[in-house]
């Protein structure tokens, strides 16, 4: 069947590139298109593109389609839904299996790795994947891999971006809601969209709830099965309070599927932190905090647990609005320096200017890349107590981290 049968790909962002090199990777002839003529893919025997339109006479004739969730509500690919032709409704082998989804604005992946590490510490086979975004292979992988060996349970991480197409790709058992937050504000255009999004995908289920999350009131209890967290009561091996909130989720998701405490805080006490997230280096004199904080709400966690006197922060992509808003959250503490780097774009100079719009009173510097970044922390801790480094671009925050815990000689 693998060997006749050809999947398109209709989108090529990040979960459309992930979702080729799934589909080739697993033996299948695939199809990619997408209306951007500039979108770089590795050449295949088995791929065949279009780029700056989507021949609609080659994805009537193919055998399955994957939809890019960015496409998921437009009008002119409808037909292919009603029509049952996605991959997620020929390959229906991950649909009987038990089916976390954990979502949610910040900890997703973080509460995801969590649970896998209690699942397998209790002997299930698990199979984790999801969210591109978040560091995983994308969700067309999860729905490959389930076809290509026997699962207990399947674990998603659920961009928030990315509901409606998770909600008809996978049948959720169970979904973790780790927070509700303000980002991608630019694609629900309002905060109160992004709620009622959350509770239409939450409709009858089972829900683990961060109970501080009042936003949805006892509405959402008459809709769903409510589990609510708060905080477990004993030390991790990783930075912020936050983390707390993160394991309680993973804790309740274990509590509901049975499985004993002693292996779940076993699996906690010993979980390490994830590339990209938050970790604290201590050197002699000083400290330096590392991590991922790509809205104004994980930044602000990690500045409610310490006062850095330098802040340096990697921006977001041009037109992220909401994103703009963790230079302004960063000003009110105010910093001695703030130093700002390329992080998903060049967008030094936006930054900039609402910094200056918040009047904050500090140094303002512009690095220019990972390298910049490492060299000025390592200077500014021969002199500053509390250094954090975070914002936006996933990639190099791991870069830097890695180098500087290499400069440094941390583990």
């Amino acid at each position: 069947m693998v060997d006749r049968m050809k999947v398109a790909v209709v989108g090529l962002g990040v979960e459309g590139i992930n979702a080729v090199e799934s589909l080739l990777n697993h033996g299948y002839k695939v199809y990619a298109s997408d209306i951007n003529p500039n979108i770089e893919l590795k050449q295949n025997k088995n791929l065949e593109i279009d780029l700056g339109f989507h021949d609609f006479n080659k994805l009537e004739k193919a055998d399955a389609l994957v939809l890019s969730p960015s496409l998921w509500n437009t009008k002119v690919f409808q037909k292919f839904k009603s029509d049952k032709k996605l991959l997620s409704d020929i390959i229906t082998d991950h649909r009987p299996i038990f089916t976390i989804g954990v979502t949610g604005t910040n900890g997703k992946t973080t509460t995801t790795m969590m649970i896998k590490d209690i699942l397998k510490k209790a002997g299930l086979k698990v199979l984790t994947g999801g969210n591109a975004g978040g560091g995983f292979n994308g969700y067309t992988e999860v729905i490959l891999e389930s076809k290509s060996s026997t699962y207990d349970v399947i674990l998603v991480e659920v961009c928030d971006m990315t509901l409606d197409f998770c909600q008809n790709t996978f049948d959720f058992d169970l979904i973790v809601l780790t927070n509700i937050g303000r980002d991608h504000l630019e694609f629900h255009e309002s905060f109160e969209n992004y709620a009622e999004s959350l509770k239409n995908f939450v409709k009858r289920k089972t829900v683990v709830l961060n109970r501080k999350n009042e936003v949805f009131g006892h509405t959402i209890e008459e809709i769903a099965d409510v589990n609510y967290f708060t905080k477990i009561s004993y030390k991790l091996n990783l930075f912020g309070k936050y983390n707390l909130e993160n394991a309680a989720a993973s804790a309740k998701t274990a509590e509901i599927l049975e499985i004993p405490e002693k292996i779940v805080k076993t699996a906690l006490k010993e979980f390490n932190v994830l590339p990209g997230r938050s970790v604290s280096l201590k050197l002699p004199s000083s400290r330096i905090v590392i991590g991922k904080t790509d809205n104004v709400d994980a930044t602000s966690a990690v500045l409610d647990e310490v006062k850095f006197q330098v802040i340096i922060l990697g921006t977001p992509r041009q037109g992220e609005l909401c994103r703009f808003d963790i230079f302004r959250e960063v000003s009110k503490t105010n910093p001695k320096i703030i130093a700002i780097f390329p992080g998903l774009d060049d967008t030094l100079e936006d930054a900039r200017n609402i910094l200056k719009e918040e009047n904050y009173k500090g140094e303002i510097l512009n690095l220019t890349n990972v390298e910049d970044v490492v060299k000025f922390a390592l200077k500014c801790s021969e002199k500053y107590e509390n250094i954090f480094i975070g914002g936006n671009g996933q990639q190099k925050i791991i870069e830097i981290t890695n180098s500087l815990k290499e400069a440094t000689s941390v583990k």
